[in-house]
């Protein structure tokens, strides 16, 4: 492609409103351009990297038994309301309505649509296991799109659905497609961990992980092992129960007056006690029932985790209104001690080490001091119920947690029978038995892929693609074209890398040199050739983005040397 004529407008100042890399480079580089919040227009230098991307996810869905279909982005409301989603997915859900009055919604994701296709065309065990999978635009009314397309309005998304007829079925083909997605992400040079996860509004209640790229963008933090392979979304990351029981005190519990003292810290300032020795208690409602949930001081309570501690998804915060109903107190003095019979206490593992501890008493500005679980309040369970910290034991006993920042680039959930029992989605076995189908659900948002491609591989001057995805293999630039040697050795040596089987954008333009080297490294495509003074010696340039190394070579030895520097990329 000769680059005077290719529509790729570069940008020299970072744009206004663009806070991270990714978006910063995809703008200057000319890859998209907004056209309105959180949606945009892929140039054709963009659209050359989404289509690299989507074709590595197709070879290696292919190969693990996928099958590619389309489906459609307008989907029937009345889909959504036989799964009991239309309500509770949430505003990100976009709704329209046709000429007649007939709800529609811009497709998030596709379980619905593709459960009730399943539904109607597969009706027996020896049409199973299947997996089918589309490449897609999908739509969501993000409260506030940023960071380019890492979070906006529409995106690129692959997403898979597995049907099988039992459980160790569905076991196969979510590790098939954990696999898949192991070489998708490394076939485009990403530095990633695959990461436990919690399911969210897709639902589900077996198994599911995330991929996570590593970058200090990312929006997710991965809590992991400094000594063993274990990695987890902070969401949902284990802990151990490693803590014995302390021996109550010889003090009795007592009151306090503590006026204006509703925080931890303002109980540590003005009692000067460390936080490991108080004991935090948090009202739920769960499933309509009140239950108390108690963490040691310096711990936070993970509602993920007392989710799942009662497999439900109806898990909220008490109100304002809840709490003086239920407790008689409001936040801040809410304590396990003296609590109503019918509120369910239950209390993290590290609880178990308070010993003369600090809690709400019940009653405003109050609280009690030398309180001891088990002593003077019982507890119902123990349970992991708090985020983890950095420092705490990993929960497979190797190592310690540690922190970092991940950007989610794919998701592979074990839907189990959520979605085909709500909506009648059954197979017949071998002896003519009904049964639910067993799913599973895999994505891969693509264009979020795209921009953590270019968040680990970019330096100050511009783009540095790995050429797994790059758009182009090379860079030619002549960079005097009046100069009658450099322009005939920049034609020769077009016709020639192309015939060679090179994808190359040749710098044919009328602009300094300079210049044509800045928009080079902004490109970042994988090697630059560079035809200047030595042309008429058949000595051209060539430079290596990703690691800046430079070399002269003479035209006769450039195929072998080429072939050696792409056996490196």
């Amino acid at each position: 492609m000769r680059q005077q004529l290719y529509f790729s407008p570069t940008l020299r100042d970072i744009p206004q409103g663009a806070d991270i890399p990714s978006h910063q480079l995809m703008l200057r580089a000319g890859l998209l351009r907004q056209t309105a919040s959180g949606i945009y227009s892929y140039l054709p230098l963009g659209r050359k990297v989404l289509r690299k991307v989507e074709q590595i996810i197709r070879e290696e869905m292919d190969e693990a038994g996928g099958q590619e279909l389309l489906m459609p982005a307008i989907q029937p409301a009345e889909l959504w309301e036989e799964s009991g989603r239309l309500d509770d997915y949430g505003p990100e859900l976009m709704r329209l309505n046709d000429r007649n009055e007939r709800e529609f919604a811009l497709g998030p994701t596709h379980e619905e649509v593709i459960t009730s296709l399943v539904r109607d065309e597969i009706n027996s065990y020896k049409k199973l296991p299947m997996n089918l999978y589309q490449i897609q635009t999908k739509y969501r009314d993000e409260r506030r799109p940023r960071f380019g397309v890492l979070r906006s309005r529409e995106f690129i998304m692959k997403d898979a659905y597995s049907f099988d007829a039992d459980e160790e079925s569905l076991a196969n083909s979510y590790d098939s497609m954990y696999e898949a997605y192991t070489n998708i992400f490394k076939r485009c040079g990403l530095d990633f961990r695959a990461v436990q996860a919690d399911a969210g509004a897709i639902g589900g209640k077996g198994g599911t992980h995330e991929f996570m790229v590593l970058s200090d963008v990312g929006e997710d933090t991965i809590a992991y092992s400094d000594a063993s392979d274990y990695a987890a979304n902070l969401e949902i990351a284990a802990l151990p129960d490693i803590y014995e029981k302390s021996e109550p005190p010889e003090a009795q519990i007592e009151m306090l007056e503590t006026p204006n003292m509703k925080t931890i810290e303002e109980l540590q300032r003005g009692l000067q006690i460390s936080s490991k020795n108080m004991l935090k208690s948090i009202l739920f409602i769960v499933d309509e029932n009140p239950v108390l949930i108690v963490c040691r001081g310096d711990h936070e309570i993970n509602e993920i985790k007392v989710g799942h501690a009662f497999d439900s998804d109806n898990v909220k915060l008490a109100d304002d209104n809840q709490i003086a109903s239920i407790i008689g107190t409001e936040a801040g003095f809410i304590g396990p001690v003296g609590i109503p019979e019918d509120v369910m206490v239950m209390a993290d593992f590290a609880v178990k080490t308070v010993y003369s501890g600090i809690s709400g008493a019940n009653q405003l500005n109050k609280h009690f001091k030398n309180v001891h679980p088990g002593r003077d309040f019982q507890i119902a369970r123990y349970g992991d119920f708090r985020f983890v910290q950095d420092g705490d034991t990993s929960p497979d006993g190797q190592g310690t947690i540690q922190f970092a920042k991940g950007i989610e680039v794919g998701h592979v959930f074990k839907l189990g029978t959520k979605y085909s029992e709500a909506m009648g989605a059954v197979y017949l076995d071998e002896n003519g038995r009904s049964n639910p189908i067993m799913m599973g659900c895999y994505g891969i948002g693509v264009s979020r892929t795209l921009a953590a491609i270019i968040e680990q591989n970019h330096d100050e001057n511009g783009l540095a693609w790995p050429r797994s995805v790059a758009p182009f293999d090379l860079h030619l630039l002549v960079l005097n074209p009046k100069q009658e040697e450099q322009y005939d050795l920049g034609e020769k040596l077009y016709g020639t890398l192309k015939q060679q089987g090179y994808d190359v954008l040749y710098d044919d333009r009328k602009e300094r040199a300079g210049v044509k080297f800045k928009d080079a490294d902004l490109f970042g495509l994988p090697v630059r050739i560079a035809c200047g003074k030595k042309a008429s010696e058949g000595i051209v340039e060539v430079k290596a983005r990703q690691n800046g190394e430079m070399e002269e070579v003479h035209i006769s030895d450039l195929s072998t040397y080429l072939s050696s520097l792409f056996n490196e990329c």
